[in-house]
């Protein structure tokens, strides 16, 4: 079965302004589930402006620096609705919410985030590299048998009525420095790494959304 699926890239855009979007959009097919209407789903491309965001269960003590000293990196603080703790949104990090509805794909919670990692999972071999799952941290990490485990990926979703928002956040030529002043996701024992870093060149953007296009194609059977 292919689900129909609206693809929008909205290039750089500010973190309120594409949260509201998907709000929106959200709404909109909780509305056609309960219409009984089929409708189309959505996925969202974006980069961010330098912000910080704290998911409904984080703890705002993984926020390393103050007010004065995020403006002086020229980055936002805000608390969201989705799960995980806190992350780092940034230009040259790619970050895809689908917002779609469970039911239309045949899967369950798990499964959905299972498929988000997935995606990720196979864009990575394309450079050389084994994105990996580790038990009990959600996203995609690197190595994570070794004393090295580096998170590359971080995930964190919102479902209601069925219906999914927020998603993943791909480091591809992201200035990992901006994650030192924070405990990434939570963690203080694991690092943070990029695509840069790893196979040490700059990828260019539109090369990575057409990979990853592709295999949310692949895995979750969409059709754009």
């Amino acid at each position: 079965m292919i689900r129909k699926t609206e693809l929008i890239d909205l290039g750089t855009l500010n973190y309120r302004a594409a949260w509201e979007k998907q709000e929106f959009l959200l709404e909109k097919l909780k509305e056609e589930k309960r219409m009984c209407q089929t409708g189309i789903n959505y996925l969202l491309l974006v980069e961010h402006p330098h912000v910080y965001t704290l998911g409904r269960n984080g703890d705002k003590q993984n926020m390393l620096i103050d007010a004065i000293q995020l403006k002086a990196k020229n980055a936002e603080f805000i608390k969201v609705d989705r799960g995980g703790d806190i992350t780092y949104h940034g230009y040259g990090q790619l970050v895809a919410y689908p917002i779609i509805r469970l039911d239309v794909f045949e899967i369950g919670v798990k499964e959905y985030v299972f498929k988000l990692e997935e995606v990720v999972i196979r864009t990575l071999l394309n450079y050389g590299l084994k994105g990996e799952r580790l038990q009990g941290a959600i996203g995609v990490w690197l190595d994570t048998d070794t004393n090295a485990a580096r998170k590359i990926c971080a995930i964190g979703v919102r479902c209601s009525g069925f219906v999914t928002m927020h998603g993943f956040a791909l480091n591809v030529n992201t200035d990992l420095n901006y994650f030192n002043y924070i405990n990434p996701c939570g963690f203080i024992d694991k690092g943070v790494t990029s695509l840069e870093k790893e196979i040490n060149r700059k990828t260019d953007m539109n090369e990575i959304k057409k990979l990853i296009i592709q295999n949310f194609q692949d895995v979750f059977e969409m059709e754009f």
